[in-house]
């Protein structure tokens, strides 16, 4: 019987990093498939909690807030790409048009509706709607820092959208975005992705898929013994 270990991840939908690392947890749980199975469960983390309602251009973001040039900050993505074909997935736009610019937005709503989705409906369907959040940021370039664009992303994903609005209305769930955000400071997490393996073994960062293997590996192995 393989051994069921829980995965709390830390993460924004603005985070490239954090794509690329749940390509390569796939691929991990994929290389592991009967041995170990997981519960993956995602958890808020704002990269950028002060960002105006209408957003910034990804490229001039990057410049700003790292001290780079537009150049350099170039060659940034360029980087993060080549790590995204690596685990399997995809930073760029794919839509029918040609690509509208690519913007940070707000995303405290957005994890909003995450919690809500992970709390009413369980993991499975909280993961789908992460990964259409994901899709709709950087393969669409949908403003997702919009409500009416979060309850249109909800739906399509099959959830109510009455019910979708009122989790965006909801300040019970604002208070638990907030109090997940703390418990990543509090565990001094402090950059994102970061993953919590059965409630204790911190993995951070985008790791390989070798890297996440060894660990699970590591972790099922002291939970056993």
């Amino acid at each position: 019987m393989p051994k069921t270990l829980t995965i709390d991840i830390w993460s924004d939908v603005m985070c490239p990093w954090c794509l690329v690392g749940w390509g390569n947890l796939s691929q991990a749980l994929e290389r592991l498939h009967g041995e170990i199975d997981a519960e993956v469960r995602w958890h808020a983390f704002e990269l950028n909690p002060d960002m105006p309602r209408e957003g910034e251009e990804r490229t001039a973001h990057i410049a700003r807030k790292y001290g780079t040039t537009p150049e350099q900050s170039r060659d940034v993505q360029g980087r993060m790409r080549e790590a995204a074909q690596a685990a399997g997935v995809s930073l760029d736009y794919d839509g029918p048009e040609r690509a509208p610019p690519a913007m940070m937005w707000n995303t405290f709503a957005a994890h909003k509706l995450l919690t809500w989705a992970g709390e009413s409906f369980g993991s499975e369907r909280q993961t789908a709607l992460k990964l259409a959040l994901f899709a709709a940021h950087f393969h669409h370039r949908r403003p997702i820092g919009e409500r009416e664009e979060l309850i249109a992303i909800a739906i399509d994903q099959g959830f109510d959208g009455a019910e979708a609005e009122a989790a965006l209305d909801s300040e019970e769930l604002a208070q638990k975005v907030r109090a997940e955000e703390r418990a990543a400071w509090d565990m001094n997490v402090t950059g994102v992705p970061a993953m919590i393996v059965a409630g204790k073994f911190l993995i951070p960062g985008a790791q390989s898929p070798e890297v996440y293997i060894d660990s699970l590996r590591r972790v099922a192995e002291k939970i056993a013994a």
